[in-house]
Formats: structure tokens, sequence, C-alpha cells
């Protein structure tokens, strides 16, 4: 609590917790991530993009890519703003790569199988 606030642990209570969903989840959007993470060398701050339907889903995401990339647990991560980020003001080639209107995803191995033996 001291870190994000100039407040002890004893004086802050949490008063809710509570879910948010989407409206609309039928389309996919680039939500932008500001966090704060401890690591093993210090305190560090980040920005991150994923595409996904729901904030829940991308945040599920994020926890997941700083687990992995940067062994980081859930605890020792402060998410400090989002934001559904368009498709003009994106940054990371990982979402950038995504925007181009004749993307095609192949399928080049397919088996066909007789209908009948």
């Amino acid at each position: 609590m001291h870190q994000m606030r100039k407040m002890k642990k004893t004086t802050g209570e949490i008063l809710d917790v509570n879910e948010i969903t989407e409206k609309n989840t039928r389309y996919v959007k680039n939500y932008g991530f500001w966090l704060k993470y401890n690591s093993r060398s210090g305190i560090h701050n980040m920005y991150r993009e994923y595409r996904d339907t729901n904030l829940n889903a991308a945040i599920d995401t994020l926890y997941n890519d700083m687990a992995g990339r940067h062994r980081s647990r859930n605890r020792s991560i402060q998410v400090i703003k989002t934001a559904v980020v368009a498709p003009k003001d994106c940054k990371r080639d990982s979402t950038l790569q995504f925007h181009d209107s004749k993307i095609k995803f192949p399928l080049p191995h397919r088996i066909l199988r007789p209908s009948s033996k």
C-alpha cells in the first residue's frame, strides 16, 4: 500500500472488489497496460500491449507472460493503468503485425480423411 500512496497498511482498507465485464466481446481490441513490478534486482516500470476480446482475458495473458518472461509472481505486479489502444497508437511489433488488412492464416498441411472405409 505504501508503494502506491503514502499510507501504511494498517490505515488502508479494501472496501470492495468487483470484476469488470465488457459490453461487447465479439471483436478483438488492443489493450495497453502500464505496470510496476518487483524483480530480484529492484522495481521496474513497464508498458505492455496485448490483443484480446475482453480486459479480463488480457490481464490473464499479462500475468502469464510476465511469469514466463520475467519470473515475476502475481503478488509482485501492480497494474497502474489500463486502456483500449487505437491501432494507430500501438507501439509493439507483436500487436502491429495483426493490423494488416490482408493478413492470412494458411493451413498448409491439411490431411483429407476418407468419408468411409
